[in-house]
C-alpha cells in the first residue's frame, strides 16, 4: 500500500513537471481546452435538458434519461472538439508562420465550425443562434468603434427592440412557417391559444380543455411554461419570446 501511495506521488510529480515545460505549452493548451469544453458544453446543456425533457417529452423515465444524455454528451462532445480544431490550427498556424495575425483566428474557427458544427440538427442549431445574435450585437459595436458608423446620440436599444418584435409578430402572423418551430409552439401558446376558452378552468388555471391524464399534465406544466421560455431557446422547448 505504501509503495503504491509513493508511485502516485511521483507520477503526480512527473505530470507536474512536464506541465511547466514551455517547450509543450502549446500542445498542452489544446488538451486543456478539449478538456475544458467537454465540462463547460456538460455544465451548459445538463441542466437545460433535464428541465425541457421532463417538462415537454413524453415517454418512461428511462427513455427520458437517455435523452438528457445523449443531448449532453452531443453538446460537450462538440464544443470539445471544436475548441480542440480551434487551438491545434491555431498553434500549427504559429508554428509555421512564426505567429499569429487576425485572419488565422477567422480561419480556424471556420474550419472547425464547418467540420463540428456543420450538421444541421437541434443543439448545433440553437448554438448557432445564440451566437449570430451576439455577433450582429457585437459588430455593430466595433463598427461604431472603429468609426463606420457615428456614435449614436441616443441608446439606440428601444428601436432595436421595436423592429425586433414587430419583424417576428410580422413573420408569426403572415409567414409562420419561416420559424423556427420551438418559436412558433411558442408564439402560438402566447397569442393563439389565448384567444379560445370554454370557462373559467380553461381561461385562467390551465390553456387548454384535454383528456384526463393530459388535463393532469397540462394543470402541473402550465405555470413554468411561460418562465420556461424566458431562457430556453431551441427545438427541445419554448424559444426566448
Amino acid at each position: 500500500m505504501a509503495g503504491s501511495s509513493e508511485a502516485l506521488r511521483a507520477l503526480l510529480r512527473a505530470a507536474n513537471a512536464l506541465l511547466q515545460q514551455r517547450r509543450y505549452r502549446a500542445a498542452l493548451s489544446v488538451l486543456k481546452g478539449f478538456r475544458n469544453g467537454a465540462v463547460y458544453g456538460a455544465k451548459i446543456r445538463a441542466p437545460h435538458a433535464l428541465v425541457m425533457t421532463f417538462l415537454f417529452k413524453s415517454g418512461s423515465l428511462r427513455e427520458k434519461l437517455k435523452l438528457i444524455a445523449l443531448a449532453t454528451y452531443t453538446h460537450s462532445r462538440n464544443l470539445a472538439y471544436f475548441v480542440f480544431i480551434y487551438k491545434g490550427l491555431m498553434a500549427l498556424q504559429s508554428r509555421l508562420l512564426g505567429g499569429n495575425i487576425p485572419f488565422h483566428s477567422f480561419l480556424a474557427a471556420c474550419i472547425g465550425g464547418w467540420l463540428v458544427f456543420g450538421e444541421n440538427n437541434p443543439i448545433n442549431s440553437q448554438i448557432i443562434m445564440y451566437l449570430l445574435s451576439r455577433i450582429l450585437f457585437g459588430l455593430s459595436r466595433l463598427a461604431v468603434k472603429k468609426g463606420c458608423i457615428p456614435q449614436p446620440k441616443h441608446d439606440p436599444f428601444p428601436l432595436v427592440a421595436a423592429l425586433v418584435w414587430g419583424t417576428v409578430l410580422w413573420l408569426f402572423e403572415y409567414h409562420r412557417e419561416t420559424l423556427q418551430p420551438s418559436l412558433q409552439s411558442s408564439m402560438t401558446y402566447l397569442y393563439d391559444d389565448s384567444n379560445v376558452w370554454h370557462d373559467i378552468s380553461d381561461f385562467l388555471i390551465y390553456n387548454k380543455r384535454t383528456d384526463s391524464k393530459d388535463c393532469l399534465n397540462a394543470r402541473k406544466t402550465e405555470p413554468v411554461v411561460l418562465l420556461c421560455s424566458l431562457w430556453c431557446d431551441g427545438s427541445e422547448g419554448p424559444a426566448q419570446v
